[in-house]
């Protein structure tokens, strides 16, 4: 009888959600919709503070004044407290993958409220991000029993994760010391490598000190444990790490391609340390393992689809950020200006083109061509 009873509960723990991992869905689900939310609510806010003051992206601080940047930023830190608060219940590998979902709403705001009309392909990219999502919540492992810190940092330092941690750690030095300084303004991988990395630890601390936090606010106090506290300084230590290098990729390469390539390394490293560290995979078969591979794959196809046709429109003239830039001189030649690689816009750089003339020689003319993509201001 032991043996049914046993088979009849592990189908339970597979066939139904936990109440654990349905209240790590739902904050992170809220989480993804404050965050959405905030981008454009801020936007609204920069569009108003621009009609009275110097632009932000100029230097301008007037959005400071505005009331709606406020709201934006309220609700981001709002939908960032709601994510560290997930990881205190659901697995990283339900949550992370998630996050996702922001840029849905992000994107159906900004059709609705904005006007930036979503090309059919991003429409195509927001179901598949939303079908790999439901794919991943219905084959997610259950939140494993933890009553006490010490227990997550018994499982922090197995051999398993110590040497995840060990490499990790030894690859981001040897990026930030000897690949930084000759790459790191070349190739978008060093930057966001860095980032990447240092984020799977973060994530691994942010759960850990969660569950600190929610058996605290339950009644058994984990704040005395020197535990806690060495997770809140991996935590920051990391954050910062990452918040600097972040800013430097922004600041180097262009938003639409740094932001798909950073949310699949962060992802993936996640997942990874999450299986390593908390073993995730351990209680359940191979067909539940693949589908929720197969439904990361599907929103990072989404996810991929959206970001590469954001400034696309479903016209038949095609977009600046679509195409090439062609000028015509006065005898017929067409002279084309690709987008820029590492800059949002060039302002105070001009362009020096010789341009062949009708004549038996060249003579060369100084043309001050300026490109600059508004939509990326």
């Amino acid at each position: 009888m032991a043996a049914p009873a046993s088979a009849a509960a592990a189908a339970g723990r597979g066939g139904a959600m936990s109440s654990d991992n349905a209240k790590g869905l739902v904050l992170a689900l809220s989480s993804s919709a404050f965050i959405g939310a905030s981008f454009i609510v801020k936007k609204m806010g920069l569009r108003r503070a621009a009609d009275s003051g110097v632009r932000a992206g100029y230097g301008g601080f007037s959005y400071l004044m505005e009331p709606l940047w406020w709201i934006g930023m309220i609700s981001m830190i709002v939908g960032e407290i709601a994510n560290f608060a997930a990881y205190a219940f659901a697995p990283a590998i339900l949550v992370t993958p998630l996050g996702a979902l922001s840029i849905i709403i992000s994107a159906a705001l900004a059709h609705a409220i904005l006007q930036e009309k979503l090309h059919t392909f991003g429409i195509l990219g927001c179901v598949l991000c939303v079908v790999g999502s439901i794919t991943i919540v219905l084959h997610a492992p259950q939140e494993r029993d933890i009553d006490s810190v010490k227990e997550v940092w018994d499982l922090a330092t197995e051999p398993a994760f110590l040497c995840y941690a060990a490499i990790v750690v030894a690859a981001a030095l040897v990026l930030i010391y000897f690949v930084v300084p000759h790459h790191g303004q070349t190739n978008i991988m060093v930057y966001i490598g860095v980032c990447s990395l240092l984020g799977s630890l973060t994530v691994m601390s942010v759960r850990a000190l969660g569950i600190a936090l929610k058996l605290t606010f339950s009644g058994t106090n984990q704040l005395f444990y020197p535990q806690t506290w060495a997770f809140a300084l991996i935590v920051a230590t990391c954050v910062s790490t990452q918040i600097n290098y972040l800013n430097k990729a922004l600041d180097t390469f262009n938003t639409a391609v740094v932001s798909p390539i950073y949310y699949v390394m962060f992802t993936s490293l996640t997942i990874i340390a999450s299986v390593i560290m908390f073993k995730d995979w351990d209680h359940q078969n191979p067909t539940q393992i693949v589908t929720e591979m197969c439904g990361f794959l599907t929103i990072l196809s989404g996810t991929f689809l959206l970001h590469k046709t954001k400034d696309m429109t479903d016209s038949p003239g095609q977009s600046l950020s679509t195409r090439r830039l062609k000028h015509t001189s006065q005898n017929g030649f067409a002279i084309e200006v690709m987008p820029l690689k590492c800059q949002d816009y060039v302002d105070d750089e001009t362009l020096t083109l010789s341009i062949p003339k009708a004549d038996n020689g060249y003579l060369k003319e100084e043309h001050p061509l300026r490109y600059k993509d508004s939509s990326m201001v």
